[in-house]
């Protein structure tokens, strides 16, 4: 059993009660539950497998992070490690603004500092303020995965993890999936927003350290946004040919050409989606 494997338990029982504690009641945070029936299928809109763009760039460079990061090997392949980027433009995100973040190669991003945690706590456990399109422990040693990529162009990045494996070292099956970041002064189409998650083929959710993964978004401090599914086993399958559009305040950019389902309507009438956050934010800004 490697080192990773072996703390492995201890780090299941703090993210289990975590959940806990929240679905409770006895935590504090501010805590949002984006509904599964806010995703929309992703094959054909944008591109014809899923993706917002088949363009991926480059491979990331890990600068680093914790098991077998493999920092500065060019080929991209890693475990548990990050990449620091300059973004050229202003970010915000839970009222404060950056111009930097870090890709992290276990299915998010994340400001401040990078994340080398495999363990999905959820979005709302991350120490750092965090986007995370598909949270679990993501492998790409293997020979048949493939890595994470990155896209960086004016006022936009998109991070692509194109068929990436799983610990330990395993090539399949794989996931794919990608984040859209807009800049602050991006100006965006309609029925878009400023964060998209995009999913392709989506095979895999468990892996040797982990039974669950995690959607959604932190603000580093307990607060943020999960989507429906996450840690709960098989997200990967709630996922899959699935996208969501969200806006500068992380509500469900809903496309005026798609009848959104009951469930959603029912939020966004009642204008609650996002709305434990707001004041939060608006103090943080």
């Amino acid at each position: 059993m490697s080192k990773k494997q072996a703390i492995f338990c201890g780090k299941l029982f703090q993210a289990a009660a975590l959940t806990m504690l929240v679905s409770a009641g006895a935590a504090h945070a501010a805590l949002v539950t984006i509904p599964s029936s806010a995703l929309q299928s992703s094959p054909g809109v944008y591109t014809a497998g899923g993706y917002y763009t088949d363009t991926l760039g480059p491979n990331i460079v890990t600068t680093g992070g914790g098991n077998a990061a493999n920092v500065g090997s060019s080929t991209g392949r890693n475990d548990d490690g990050f990449m620091a980027l300059s973004l050229g433009f202003n970010v915000t995100f839970f009222g404060s603004t950056y111009n930097s973040l870090y890709i992290n190669n276990n299915g998010n991003v994340s400001f401040g500092a990078g994340i080398s945690e495999y363990v999905p706590s959820g979005p709302t456990g991350a120490a750092e303020p965090i986007i995370s399109p598909f949270f679990g422990d993501v492998d790409t040693r293997a020979t048949n995965s493939g890595v994470v990529h990155y896209n960086l162009t004016a006022d936009q990045l998109v991070v692509t993890w194109d068929n990436v494996g799983w610990y330990n070292t395993q090539g399949n099956p794989t996931n794919s999936f990608q984040l859209v970041l807009r800049g602050d002064d991006y100006v965006v189409p309609t029925g878009e927003g400023v964060i998209g998650f995009f999913y392709e083929t989506m095979g895999w959710a468990a892996t040797d350290t982990n039974t669950v993964a995690a959607a959604g978004f932190g603000d580093g401090a307990g607060n943020g946004e999960v989507l429906e599914g996450s840690l709960v086993q098989n997200l990967n399958q709630v996922l899959q040919n699935k996208y969501i559009w969200f806006d500068a305040n992380l509500d469900v950019v809903v496309d005026p050409g798609v009848v959104p389902e009951p469930g959603l309507l029912s939020l966004i009438g009642l204008g609650v989606l996002g709305a434990g956050l707001a004041s939060r934010r608006k103090r943080a800004a």
